[in-house]
């Protein structure tokens, strides 16, 4: 029991510097969250759409260097990678998997690095 009450007070202490106003900050409702994420869809899925055009002739053209010199080039290696991180945050978001949005309305980010 006193292991208990030393987590509460720890984690008390922890939101002491929180401002009262972003603790009761309303949070968009669950109806509202699923009609934005027909918005979220349609825009994001336009943009990934576009760039997946670009991702297949940037794959061609990197199989055929890497064919012709013998290395991949690492800069459109990760320009593929995050395309690939913002589908699968996309298809995340839109199963209700996650409420993480994806690009455009969120930083672009990767999961993996480039591997030699």
């Amino acid at each position: 029991m006193a292991k208990s009450k030393n987590t509460l007070n720890i984690k008390n202490k922890r939101l002491g510097n929180v401002s009262k106003t972003n603790l009761s900050k309303p949070r968009m409702s669950e109806r509202k969250e699923a009609w934005f994420r027909i918005i979220v869809g349609i825009i994001s899925g336009i943009i990934l759409s576009v760039w997946k055009i670009l991702v297949i002739i940037l794959s061609i053209i990197n199989w055929l260097v890497t064919v012709i010199s013998g290395k991949r080039n690492k800069d459109l290696a990760v320009f593929c990678e995050y395309w690939n991180t913002e589908t699968y945050k996309f298809i995340r978001y839109l199963t209700f998997v996650s409420n993480a949005r994806p690009f455009p309305f969120s930083e672009l980010e990767r999961m993996s690095d480039f591997e030699k």
